[in-house]
């Protein structure tokens, strides 16, 4: 067995160059990558359109104008909600200072930080720090907004020119090939395709589920707005495992901070933790699981990598196109053991645990297969006996 040095430097040169270019380039490739995910949920939209014999730029405008349409009334019915919210902050601002002032209080008793701390003289330290860096604050949210403004500007854009010039692009993209393997890098493109297609309908489908079920909870509690609430923490669900927790953290901070009973916040925690247990062990693997088909070790990394290269869009992005990535190792034998190390399947045969489940489901069916062919001749003996 040899190691070549030079392919090795120039896979590792490859890999460096690659995300070098992710990371300069992340202005135009975020809302581009978004818009290759839309496009994919809209792709059977603008079929049913061009089947009524509508030319391909009418299809696609009123695709992309019904999702604009539902989007803005899903922000219009949550707008009374987040008005009221607003209003609460500056309330809740002394709140937040005020706990937070409690909590530092109480580590610097322990742990002595700063000697002679009083409450209120760091509770008055806070509450100036923000006021003079209220400024600073209102700037960056200003320049994030319009960046963001842009980007979605940009993702509109990107994808009703993707959905225009679709056949055009699959077909420049697989003249890359030889002419005999078009037919299957056709193939392979529909595949991911619809991986990315049954990984946005699924998650869209979990989003309303989760959304109804933490509100419906939050209304049992008694919580005020729980529907935004409720929504905010289904739609930060997103972003696997960290969005979860940050879904979670901010009902309960406010239940925190505005009811005097500590047993709500415990009662909004405990709501999010059993609906993101179902979830992650029922749900998430019946609707999103068969699409993504990867290992917990690769999504992992996938979040870190996101994370580091593009923020929360990548956390968000790095999923999906992992698993079309596999997709795509699979279709080239150089590429497969990447594929391997990718997908799930490869650890799923030597798993103990599953071994364990599937020997117990198979003897319940067996118990229930004997038990019913066992009341099956008790009933035929009885109707014997009756004639």
């Amino acid at each position: 067995m040899t190691l070549s040095f030079q392919k090795l430097f120039f896979a590792i040169a490859t890999v460096f160059a690659f995300f070098t270019i992710l990371i300069l380039a992340k202005s135009i490739l975020i809302p581009l990558s978004f818009a290759l995910l839309i496009s994919f949920i809209l792709y059977p939209l603008v079929k049913k359109f061009e089947s009524w014999r509508m030319n391909k730029t009418l299809a696609a405008f009123l695709s992309i104008f019904a999702v604009i349409l539902i989007v803005g009334g899903g922000i219009f019915l949550f707008s009374t909600q987040i008005i009221e919210v607003s209003k609460e902050f500056s309330h809740l601002q002394d709140k937040i200072i005020l706990a937070f002032t409690d909590v530092t209080l109480y580590i610097n008793k322990n742990v002595s930080f700063v000697p002679n701390l009083e409450q209120n003289e760091l509770f008055d330290r806070i509450k100036n720090w923000l006021n003079e860096s209220a400024g600073s604050l209102v700037k960056q949210t200003f320049s994030n907004t319009a960046t963001f403004l842009a980007g979605l500007l940009a993702t509109i854009i990107f994808t009703f020119l993707i959905l225009i010039y679709r056949k055009g692009l699959i077909k420049a993209f697989s003249g890359f090939s030889p002419e005999e393997n078009r037919e299957r890098v056709v193939k392979m493109f529909k595949s991911v395709q619809q991986v990315g297609q049954k990984y946005m309908f699924g998650m869209a489908i979990l989003i309303i589920v989760i959304g109804f079920a933490n509100s419906i909870g939050l209304l049992i509690i008694g919580i005020d707005n729980p529907f935004l609430f409720g929504f905010l923490g289904a739609i930060l669900a997103i972003i696997p495992y960290v969005g979860t927790v940050s879904g979670a953290i901010i009902p309960v901070l406010y239940t925190y901070i505005s009811y005097d009973s500590l047993w709500m916040p415990i009662a909004v925690a405990v709501l999010f933790w059993v609906v993101q247990l179902v979830s992650d062990n029922f749900l998430s693997p019946k609707i999103v699981g068969g699409s993504i088909n990867i290992n917990a070790l690769a999504a992992i990394l996938c979040l870190i990598v996101g994370a580091v290269v593009w923020g929360i869009a990548g956390m968000i992005l790095f999923l999906p196109f992992t698993a079309m990535l596999k997709i795509i190792c699979e279709e080239y034998k150089e590429l497969k053991p990447i594929a391997l190390l990718i997908g799930n399947q490869n650890y799923q045969e030597n798993d103990g645990s599953n071994k364990f489940v599937n020997k117990w489901i198979n003897k319940i069916k067996y118990w229930f297969a004997k038990f019913h062919i066992t009341s099956k001749k008790s009933k035929n003996s009885n109707t014997q006996t009756d004639k």
